[in-house]
């Protein structure tokens, strides 16, 4: 009688969890899309009041093909991910290193044997909506297909006639090497089918003709929810945490959405356009990392209106919370080096920031020598996990392209890890809301994820 019992109590557990399983799977699989947030009923293009939001500018609607995919292109930020460090633009070979293994982007020029230079239009639409490849292979979502699906086939196109318009590069892939299953692509066609939603841009009749744009540019050509949105248990993103910021190679995207204490909340419309195509905004940081190659290869070319259009859209996205989080601190610390908590935080910190640090940065975080060196209000200083302070140490912020803004000299070779995981630590206790944490052993894994 026991025994039966415990058959019975053990089968209704198995059936309980399998049923809690299965929910939980449906709640993911059948989660908002990156536009669900906004109300509002979708429409055709061709039936949308106020203009089609998709192709270039107006002031580049009567250039040519090519000249309107180089600014598509751009727009998409192609080149940032298809680059290696100092490689040729779009030959490839950039490593992405992930939780279960290292991608390496593909060549796109137009060489015919080792990049695209064999697609034909089908097979670039393909690549750019459906995430299969020219062979039928399945490609890894480390191609964003899943926001590209969202572009227009005129758009796609017209890319495509801008990367046959460049120099053919031969360049082999690298092999890529994965741990299973990830190495499986025959489920990452499975993983399609589940998350691509596999359609083009429908504007939002209930919504103006500039947060349309803005919406366009930001889900279907920039893709920023592949960096500043979480993701879930599958690595599809989870749009009910929609901007609320990830981690992403080795550095964290904070988060984008209106939220005051730890968002956008308290930046000015001016401020966010400045971040995006300048690279910096006053009292609030500096691009630097995947950041700053965004806007390097990707927004400082948009025009105003197209920036003013991102902006709209994102100030349209629902405010959330990130609790680990605090609140910024903007306060300015004090002039003097043996003043304040952060003397007793770790005097080899202090000691590196006095040799490499002070002179541009300032002991009390607003910079004597330019704006965009000052640390007080800066998002990464008040980030208690300190990651992307490591980064910025041991990589530096290189100067953004023809923008007055000078590039801070990385560090990574001058110091050990313990070195930067000290000053890490000085640096967030002295200028942030809270100390971080850092250890050399977290630095060593930092250097190896960038």
């Amino acid at each position: 009688m026991l025994r039966s019992r415990r058959l019975r109590f053990g089968f209704y557990a198995v059936v309980a969890l399998a049923a809690a399983a299965f929910i939980y799977f449906l709640w993911i699989v059948l989660g908002p899309g990156p536009m669900h947030f906004a109300v509002g009923k979708r429409v055709p293009i061709g039936n949308y009041r106020g203009g089609d939001p998709t192709g270039v500018p107006k002031e580049l609607a009567q250039t040519s093909l090519v000249e309107r995919g180089r600014y598509l292109a751009r727009a998409a930020d192609c080149e940032a991910c298809h680059t290696a460090k100092s490689g040729v633009p779009y030959s490839g070979g950039r490593a992405f290193v992930l939780p279960f293994g290292t991608l390496y982007s593909t060549n796109i020029t137009p060489d015919a044997e080792t990049g695209i230079g064999n697609y034909s239009d089908a097979d670039f639409l393909k690549v750019l909506h459906k995430g299969i490849g020219p062979e039928g292979q399945p490609l890894f979502p480390a191609m964003p297909y899943a926001s590209y699906t969202y572009m227009s086939d005129a758009d796609a196109l017209a890319i495509k006639a801008y990367l046959f318009s460049l120099r053919p590069i031969r360049l082999a892939q690298a092999q890529s090497s994965l741990r299973f299953p990830f190495n499986q692509r025959w489920l990452m066609g499975i993983w399609a089918l589940v998350f691509n939603p596999d359609k083009r841009f429908e504007p939002n009749a209930q919504r103006d003709a500039q947060w349309n744009r803005g919406a366009y540019l930001a889900e279907a050509m920039g893709h920023c929810g592949e960096c500043h949105t979480p993701r879930n248990l599958f690595q599809a993103l989870d749009n009910r945490a929609k901007f609320s910021g990830a981690a992403q190679a080795g550095w964290r995207a904070y988060n984008i959405t209106a939220d005051r204490a730890t968002g956008l909340g308290e930046w000015s419309d001016a401020d966010i356009a400045n971040y995006l195509s300048a690279g910096h905004a006053d009292g609030h940081g500096t691009a630097a990392g995947p950041m700053g190659e965004a806007v390097d290869a990707s927004f400082r070319y948009l025009t105003p209106p197209d920036v003013a259009a991102i902006v709209a859209y994102l100030r349209s996205v629902p405010p959330i919370a990130t609790n680990e989080l605090p609140r910024l601190n903007a306060r300015i610390a004090p002039s003097s080096p043996e003043e304040g908590a952060a003397a007793q935080v770790s005097p080899l910190g202090k000691a590196v920031f006095e040799g490499a640090c002070a002179s541009c940065h300032g002991w009390s975080g607003v910079s004597p020598v330019m704006a965009v060196a000052t640390l007080t209000g800066v998002r990464a200083v008040n980030d208690p996990t300190a990651v992307n302070v490591v980064q910025v140490i041991i990589s530096g912020a290189p100067g953004h392209a023809d923008m007055d803004i000078t590039s801070m000299p990385a560090f990574g070779d001058a110091y050990s890890d313990e070195e930067i995981a000290r000053v890490a630590n000085y640096v967030t206790a002295r200028f942030g809301a809270q100390s971080s944490a850092m250890t050399a052993e977290r630095v060593a894994k930092l250097r190896a994820a960038d």
